[in-house]
């Protein structure tokens, strides 16, 4: 079994693309998600988003990629949990 999710880290960007690169918070921000086992190693990251980027965004990215996110046999839902709404995907 294993954990996904997500967080904004500080990004230095020129000020050409800020806007895009704002999140919820003040200041410059990269949206980046990680996949984790339940003893805590890294199985997958992705950076690079930006941080006005929906987390079911950067999902559906890691899901869509090549060599992206895959989920393992026996996992029946990913669901994403964001305010009131909650949006799961069937596996």
């Amino acid at each position: 079994m294993w954990a996904i999710d997500g967080t904004h880290v500080p990004a230095n960007v020129p000020v050409e693309i800020q806007e895009k690169f704002r999140g919820r918070k003040e200041g410059t921000t990269q949206n980046i998600l990680a996949a984790i086992t339940f003893d805590l190693k890294f199985i997958y990251a992705l950076a690079g988003w930006e941080g006005s980027a929906h987390d079911s965004r950067v999902l559906g990215d890691a899901l869509s990629r090549p060599s992206g996110l895959k989920i393992p046999e026996g996992i029946y839902k990913v669901c994403i949990i964001c305010n009131k709404h909650i949006k799961c995907l069937i596996r």
